[in-house]
């Protein structure tokens, strides 16, 4: 079965299978002609196949007369820093984000360091399918640039949100796994600015990666080892593009990715109150984090595009997603791990309560993550039969997501994988797996249904 998966929010494969360099190549064609032989500003993450997979996609970026600038190795968000301040027309960013090294993908971004939307996406696959790409004759084809500055620019960013003098007085003892991905440097880099007594596990940017790249509490069970057997204030753990964070309590205690848009939201909405945006998929939690300032919640389909455009369009002081995804304006419009922890970090020293102290203050919901595979084809009935459930609210904007007093639940299919992801939340855990199970045997029982119904 084919990995490759081609969409509107990027395209990402097998190395060597599906992803491929003549792949690559007319991605980086289409691209070129979409932005018309502009500025492009490219990076990547620690993967072996970074480089074969950039070489390929510069050829067809040269091809359509662009201008590269080359940032390196670098975390998506970074790269996303860098189309915004060198003015560039747009980028690409090579990185299969939590996926497993055998992966890799391309990110298509838009001149203010966003990626592209529906609209904007669909326009540059018509441009991949049809074949039309520009092609410049020899004298027009330019030198790649490289610009060195990239992780300097988003430290400098970072810092001016933060009081450096007093956390450098406070002296942090911080655990950091990075999971040998792209946000290795920057985020050590950040550590001893801060002058924080650092414990770093994979922070080599080999991009052998040591763990499954998602952060989440199966994978992350060595540092919370760290954090404990040193007596650390915290433990951040980095997913391999460093867009994702989660945090490690004081007592080794896996406080997980939904409490780190939670706590940065808290922290800011206390200094400048405003709305919240988040996607259909993150915690109540938010909700509760979002009254105590008499501030409210605006609600996007699943996607960081979503989440950005809503934000800019109501000017909201924070935002993000609950798979650890932390947005702040004033450092960018994407999520982020590093101001995920700065945030986390002013917010203990601000407040002298620990980490954990501060995610207990906010009410608890259990929430369960499942999923069922699923090929997109497939999807119609199961969406049509979950759209027809009883239930207090229904949103179909993006998948199906029914909400009920006690708890809600959220289907729709990835954006990554040829699978249909299921979100339930609740105030017990048995409540959350009591909603999961039900609707994860309807939808196995639709795509069974359907997939039998076209074999005839």
């Amino acid at each position: 079965m084919s990995s490759l998966m081609i969409g509107i929010s990027g395209v990402r494969g097998i190395v060597g299978s599906d992803l491929t360099p003549e792949l690559c190549v007319r991605l980086g064609e289409a691209f070129g002609t979409y932005i018309d032989g502009g500025v492009v500003v490219v990076g990547r993450d620690t993967r072996p196949s970074g480089d074969m997979v950039k070489h390929a996609v510069f050829s067809g970026l040269l091809s359509a007369g662009c201008q590269i600038i080359d940032i390196g190795i670098v975390g998506t968000p970074t790269a996303a820093m860098m189309i915004r301040d060198l003015k560039a027309d747009g980028g690409i960013v090579i990185s299969a984000s939590h996926n497993t090294i055998e992966w890799n993908a391309l990110k298509f971004f838009r001149n203010d360091g966003v990626y592209l939307n529906d609209e904007q996406g669909r326009a540059l696959l018509d441009i991949y399918y049809g074949g039309h790409a520009n092609r410049v004759e020899w004298q027009d084809i330019k030198a790649v640039r490289l610009d060195p500055t990239a992780n300097d620019r988003h430290l400098h960013k970072v810092l001016d949100i933060i009081d450096v003098k007093a956390m450098r007085k406070r002296k942090f003892n911080v655990a950091l796994d990075c999971v040998n991905g792209a946000g290795c440097d920057l985020a050590t880099q950040f550590l001893r600015e801060i002058n924080a007594t650092p414990h770093l596990l994979y922070c080599e940017p080999t991009g052998q990666f040591s763990r499954n790249p998602e952060p989440t509490v199966k994978n992350v069970t060595e540092l919370c080892n760290v954090v404990k057997e040193n007596g650390c204030d915290i433990g951040f753990a980095q997913d391999a593009d460093a867009d994702r964070i989660a945090f490690i309590s004081e007592t080794g205690k896996y406080i997980g990715e939904e409490y780190s848009l939670c706590l940065a939201a808290k922290y800011i909405l206390s200094k400048t109150p405003g709305p919240v945006v988040t996607n259909l998929s993150t915690t109540r939690m938010i909700e509760d984090v979002a009254k105590e300032y008499g501030c409210e919640v605006v609600r996007t389909p699943v996607g960081e595009v979503n989440v950005a455009e809503k934000m800019i369009e109501i000017q909201a002081p924070v935002g993000g997603e609950g798979n650890g995804g932390v947005i702040d304006p004033r450092v960018n419009y994407g999520r982020e791990a590093l101001t995920g922890m700065a945030l986390a970090l002013q917010m203990m020293l601000e407040t002298g309560k620990t980490i954990g102290e501060l995610a207990a203050e906010i009410p608890t919901y259990e929430f369960v993550k499942t999923k069922v595979d699923c090929k997109k084809r497939l999807l119609a009935p199961v969406l049509e039969r979950l759209a027809n459930e009883k239930a207090d609210k229904v949103d179909a904007r993006d998948g199906v997501k029914l909400d009920f007093a006690d708890g809600w639940v959220h289907v729709r299919a990835s954006n990554t994988e040829p699978i249909v992801r299921i979100y339930s939340e609740a105030k017990t855990t048995a409540q959350a797996e009591e909603l999961n199970n039900k609707y994860k045997a309807l939808i196995e029982e639709t795509v069974a249904q359907a997939a039998a119904a076209r074999k005839k």
